[in-house]
């Protein structure tokens, strides 16, 4: 984008800021609560560019006024010390740049929800099922150190101490705009605990991350629905065992089966499976949007498809490498550990700078 077109849409923006802030100041808009809110969520959004680019006009007055200054200035001193000023201002005015580029960027409208995680065991018996718990305490661990809220949906544990599936929500602020990346297959290569002769294997573990739907997003006929209870089995404690609380809902158009049986409550088991439905459906239903508007899958990073072998934990090298954007960190103890912005972080930049470049 050009700097003249950049700076037009800016004024436009900073026009449309200032407009906000005087429709706020009105004391008569407190009267209508739903305009008001809508008024302050959008006068919220344009924030950061407005900011930035209050700190872009600055600048370049700066690099014009150090130009200026050139242009009569003869004692070298002073010079030296106006065109060390000038390379500075002027480097801000490329950053800012940049920076007012990825803030103007078309905005996921999924990013503010929050998410439905799903972790499954793959190829890999034993060994996957333990990486997929792993995986799992690296997640819990990453949603901790961002102060957002786990609930845990669904689990079924082996008897190792692995997980075969486990369903979390996760619930924060911009919790899909930080997780969406990390849908696809992780693979694992180590030497298990069972291996003799010190051979390393490769494990797979399929990580879906979908963004949490409510029945605004999309309505379920129930008649398209079959609900089926029984008894849960697995840990859970004697009454869980023993009364029909488990639910199974099968989605017949599309063939989709969610099943709850964590709670000890048939309607509690029925809404969390009701919620993962409606994500899932969610989550079908714009990835064949996506599918007919092939230009916005050149626009991510990856195509976040569950099938593709995103990342790779190799642990007698202590490495993790994204395969998406040919990222390698020797940091896998950290990773692991909840430290999961070192790969997030550059998958979101990687993400930016290819929309930028197809602008």
């Amino acid at each position: 984008m050009n700097t003249s077109l950049l700076t037009s849409k800016l004024d436009a923006l900073e026009e449309k800021y200032h407009g906000l802030e005087m429709q706020l100041s009105n004391p008569e808009i407190f009267g209508d609560q739903k305009k008001f809110l809508a008024l302050t969520k959008e006068h919220a959004e344009l924030r950061d560019i407005y900011l930035a680019y209050q700190e872009y006009k600055t600048a370049a007055q700066a690099v014009k006024d150090n130009e200026e200054m050139l242009s009569i200035e003869e004692d070298e001193d002073m010079r030296a010390l106006v065109k060390e000023d000038l390379n500075e201002q002027k480097n801000l005015v490329e950053e800012l740049e940049v920076k007012l580029q990825v803030l103007l960027l078309p905005k996921d409208p999924n990013d503010e929800r929050n998410v439905i995680l799903e972790i499954r065991a793959g190829t890999g018996g034993d060994e996957a099922a333990l990486f997929a718990e792993e995986l799992f305490r690296m997640y819990m661990r990453y949603a901790e150190k961002s102060s957002w809220n786990v609930e845990i949906m669904s689990k079924s544990e082996t008897g190792l101490g692995g997980l075969k599936e486990v369903i979390a929500q996760i619930n924060g602020d911009r919790v899909y705009s930080k997780l969406k990346f990390e849908s696809g297959v992780h693979r694992v290569q180590r030497v298990p605990a069972t291996e003799t002769q010190g051979r390393v294997h490769t494990s797979a573990v399929t990580v879906a991350v979908l963004p949490e739907a409510d029945e605004v997003d999309l309505q379920i006929d129930e008649k398209e629905l079959r609900f089926d209870v029984y008894r849960a089995s697995g840990p859970g404690g004697q009454s869980v065992n023993t009364t029909d609380s488990a639910v199974r809902i099968t989605h017949l158009p599309t063939g989709l089966v969610v099943q709850c049986q964590d709670e000890k409550s048939q309607h509690k088991n029925k809404a969390k499976a009701m919620k993962v439905l409606r994500s899932r459906l969610y989550e079908r239903m714009l990835a064949e949007k996506h599918a007919k508007e092939s230009e916005m899958r050149r626009s991510q990073v990856g195509s976040g498809d569950r099938s593709e072998k995103i990342r790779t934990y190799n642990f007698p090298q202590s490495r993790v490498s994204d395969h998406r954007i040919n990222l390698t960190l020797y940091k896998l103890d950290q990773v692991l550990s909840g430290a999961l912005e070192e790969v997030i972080d550059p998958l979101i930049a990687a993400m930016q700078a290819q929309a930028l470049q197809e602008q």
